[in-house]
């Protein structure tokens, strides 16, 4: 196994490589040459390795296309999803890219043909389009075949000079670990727009953890609005993979983070028959409707997103949306997504969805969500987070945990405000924050100023008010004062003011004295 100063170290050298390749590119529109660069040495790797099956005596980047037959590629793509030509791998492009005039279309008819080898197969759909946001005839790697190549070239180096060692056991674990620290440094000087498609590992490790807790396994795992897939991918992580039977399925709005999302499931390696990632808008266009109920769902949705709401008629008698018998304001479609993952949830399982804070107290049609969800005692744990723990917002946000086979009608509040540690410009929760939040949601323990289990009468006499500061007191940390004490203290004051000012009046009476 790599020690985690190698690790670190390895994360310092790509964060470099990336910056000192992009020249006066800015760091966001130049992420998708970096990050394919990266997931191409990866498949080229990857596919070598499964050519090859351990036998030394083959030795796939050195075969001549020509000897590739139709079986052998056949079953290649039946397997890995893919097919590369030995000609066409990353370590036989790099070793002449300084100097190949033609760099640019070279590889765009790689990555074209990578992506057609998939054609009429069940990959196809995981395949297509993977490359698409890897421009190499854009301006923005230069003006002219020359800087474009050039640039090009930089970024092949660099990323072929990263040390992952032999393509076996945790190196896998290396290309995803650089390809998700990439990321999330690319989220983290993005601003606003980089928290819209990645959240951060910590975060996602507990809303992970909340979704499976206790379930030895699950059927599946969904994020309905999955960015870069990873929440997603901290289940992988964090849970043995027979624990996940059917694998990972995800929907993305944003095309090329659905790219993203692809790319970083097979960096994880997993294979194309393993996740599910479609392109569209969960809310009118929801994919996976045939492969529901799902047993973990975890989703940090984009906060207060407009969307058409009312203004499409048809959507009230949706089968996700009418058991509410209202809509999510059209300027606020936070409850949407909710209900949208209710719909998706299996009766044994959990869903954890990060959510603005509002949603849990403003009235109207938000209100009459909430009643929906608590009089049909689906809401198990609410949990707010402290503020400046994702990128692109400084806000406290909620994770809100549903379930549909709670054992009492308690609702659990956890105030977790306080459990944060300060790094740089973000907040972050510790692996014994998350652990405290996991001991107190299993337990479903009172604790003053932490948490409590409210009663359904209570929550309805409250207006369904979901607010955890609702029901948490905080912790009265203003200083306790001795009143007493005090007056003491400030008579000594006075009667120490009042000699400074005899003292003072006698030296000035003294002073005038002189002067007559």
């Amino acid at each position: 196994m790599i020690s985690t100063q190698q690790r670190a170290a390895l994360q310092r050298q790509i964060w470099q490589i990336a910056n000192d390749v992009r020249g006066a590119v800015d760091g966001w529109d130049f992420k998708q040459y970096v990050l394919g660069t990266l997931f191409y040495r990866f498949i080229s790797e990857n596919f070598t390795s499964y050519i090859e099956a351990d036998d030394n005596s083959i030795n796939y980047s050195q075969l001549a296309d020509s000897v590739i037959t139709l079986e052998i590629k056949d079953d290649a793509i039946k397997t890995k999803g893919y097919f590369i030509y030995p000609s066409q791998l990353f370590v036989n492009i790099v070793k002449n890219a300084n100097t190949n005039e033609s760099l640019n279309t070279d590889l765009a008819k790689i990555f074209a043909e990578i992506e057609a080898s998939a054609n009429g197969y069940p990959s196809e759909r995981d395949i297509k389009g993977l490359f698409a946001d890897f421009d190499t005839t854009s301006n923005r790697l230069g003006n002219t075949v020359k800087d474009k190549n050039t640039r090009l070239a930089a970024v092949l180096k660099g990323v072929a000079g990263l040390e992952f060692g032999d393509f076996h056991g945790s190196q896998i674990d290396l290309f995803g670990d650089a390809y998700e620290f990439l990321i999330s440094n690319y989220a983290a000087n993005a601003g606003k727009s980089g928290g819209e498609f990645f959240t951060p590992q910590h975060v996602s490790k507990l809303i992970a953890q909340l979704a499976m807790h206790k379930q030895k396994n699950v059927n599946k795992i969904y994020d309905p609005a999955c960015g870069s897939g990873s929440l997603l991918l901290q289940a992988k992580k964090h849970f043995d993979n027979h624990i996940i039977e059917e694998g990972f399925f995800g929907q993305e709005i944003n095309h090329t983070t659905y790219n993203l999302a692809r790319m970083n499931m097979f960096l994880h390696n997993i294979n194309y028959d393993k996740f599910n990632i479609q392109l569209g808008n969960t809310l009118i266009d929801p994919h996976f409707g045939n492969e529901k109920p799902f047993d973990a769902i975890v989703s940090n949705p984009p906060y207060s997103v407009k969307w058409i709401g009312s203004d499409d008629p048809t959507l009230i008698n949706d089968e996700r949306f009418a058991p509410a018998g209202v809509l999510a304001p059209k300027s606020k479609a936070d409850f949407a997504f909710v209900l949208h993952a209710l719909s998706y949830l299996s009766s044994k399982g959990r869903a954890a969805i990060v959510c603005f804070p509002g949603i849990f107290y403003r009235s109207g049609a938000e209100q009459k969500i909430r009643q929906y969800l608590i009089d049909n005692n689906y809401v198990e744990t609410i949990i707010s987070l402290a503020p400046n723990l994702f990128y692109g917002t400084s806000i406290a946000v909620t994770i809100l945990v549903l379930a549909k086979n709670k054992s009492d009608t308690k609702t659990q509040f956890i105030d977790a405000s306080n459990l944060f540690k300060k790094e740089t410009n973000n907040n972050i929760l510790t692996n014994d924050h998350i652990e405290e939040i996991m001991r107190i949601f299993d337990s479903k323990e009172n604790i003053d100023h932490f948490a409590q289990s409210i009663p359904y009468e209570k929550i309805v006499a409250n207006d369904y008010n979901l607010s955890v500061s609702s029901y948490v007191e905080t912790k009265d940390n203003r200083e306790v004062i001795n009143i007493n004490q005090l007056n003491a203290e400030l008579d000594n004051t006075v009667e120490k003011i009042n000699r400074l000012r005899a003292d003072i009046n006698s030296i000035v009476a003294e002073i005038e004295g002189e002067t007559v």
